[in-house]
């Protein structure tokens, strides 16, 4: 009996199982290497996996970077090239894809996940799915009701109870969040029916739910100065606010005081990420091209142009280049993209053609990685 309970090291449990929990865990890049470099159970053979891998970590890297939606939604050859500029380093491109994730996301840290961001005059921050607020605000973005314009230190802003927020995004005048259960609420100036509320004008002061959404769980939320976007976890879009530019993407410049299907987004591929400007809408589908509607000012949308879409456009610059977008950002007067092999590229007033910009280069993850992990990614 007392051997049936007798505890077990690490050395006892087979390769099997030791892969098991690498891969079916939290773990990032960063902790893999960890792991490979302070025992020699991780770094080792076992005779689990082919010649081409180095170590058991390598082949539980390999299995994570193919379980990446990010990873499997490229072509065999962007995944070839990705994974070259890697170094042929199956944690570095990890870590790669693991940052392109958190880029839009929480991030762990350790004092919890959490996310940041600003808006014109306040900040937001995700800790612990926990949403709290600092800045000022006359129209209620920072969530505390109609007697609270400023707070100078990071207030908790009042949900439901049990509410998990996963996400937040903030624009000059509201905001909206996201939740694990996929429900949106939003707060703030709602003149141009930003929040999505149609029974109101008039600015929505503490989170409210958006009834509109109800029964299309989302993913991601994006706020424009007077609109906002939602992604639902089915990857389809809708939108709505102020369509002044058409960056509402219905192919008119007519407001919408709830949010609307992207009809035009359902025959392109399951959206992914998107991304509001001012005016302006940058959305990324599975297969890494980006289609943008809404302002053409300063060259924002990427095609060359100032004329304003009302209709979502794919950027004929990448897809000529076969170039595999993951990520893009949208400001005030310029765009960024971020592709599959780590390069970065910039639409601004004074380039009519998205740029690409050799400042982050695969090549150079060695020392960025050394930077942010303090060891280095061999």
């Amino acid at each position: 009996m007392a051997d049936r309970y007798r505890s077990a090291s690490l050395e006892d449990l087979p390769s099997h199982l030791i892969l098991e929990i690498l891969t079916t865990g939290r773990l990032s890049a960063g902790d893999l290497v960890h792991l490979e470099l302070t025992s020699s159970i991780f770094g080792g053979g076992h005779g689990l996996y082919p010649q081409k891998f180095r170590s058991l970590v390598d082949f539980a890297a390999f299995q994570l970077c193919f379980s990446s939606s990010i990873y499997k939604g490229m072509g065999w050859n962007s995944q070839k090239q990705l994974f070259d500029r890697c170094g042929g380093n199956w944690k570095r491109l990890l870590r790669f894809l693991q940052a392109v994730e958190e880029s839009s996301g929480m991030v762990e840290t350790s004092a919890g996940n959490m996310q940041i961001t600003t808006g014109m005059y306040h900040t937001l921050l995700i800790s612990n799915s926990s949403i709290y607020s600092c800045g000022s605000s006359l129209t209620g973005a920072l969530g505390h009701g109609p007697e609270t314009t400023q707070c100078v230190a990071f207030t908790r802003i009042s949900l439901p109870p049990l509410a998990h927020v996963v996400q937040v995004s903030a624009s000059h005048n509201h905001a909206a969040f996201v939740l694990n259960t996929g429900e949106v609420f939003t707060c703030g100036g709602n003149s141009s029916f930003s929040c999505g509320h149609r029974d109101t004008s008039r600015p929505i002061f503490r989170p409210r739910l958006v009834d509109a959404m109800k029964g299309v769980p989302c993913k991601q939320v994006a706020t424009g100065l007077n609109s906002t976007v939602f992604l639902s976890r089915q990857g389809k879009v809708y939108t709505c606010g102020a369509n002044t530019y058409g960056q509402l993407g219905h192919g008119d410049t007519i407001d919408r005081p709830t949010p609307s299907i992207v009809q035009l987004l359902e025959t392109t591929g399951s959206v992914v990420q998107v991304a509001a400007g001012p005016g302006y809408v940058l959305s990324v589908t599975d297969n890494g091209v980006v289609y943008s509607f809404g302002s053409g000012s300063n060259f924002c949308l990427g095609h060359g142009e100032q004329h304003n879409e009302s209709l979502p456009r794919a950027i004929q610059t990448f897809q000529r280049k076969g170039i595999h977008v993951v990520r893009v950002s949208a400001g005030d007067e310029h765009a960024v993209a971020l592709d599959s092999n780590g390069f970065v590229s910039l639409c601004i007033q004074d380039l009519t053609q998205p740029c690409m910009l050799k400042i982050f280069l695969a090549s150079d993850w060695n020392f960025l990685f050394s930077c942010g992990l303090g060891i280095h990614m061999g």
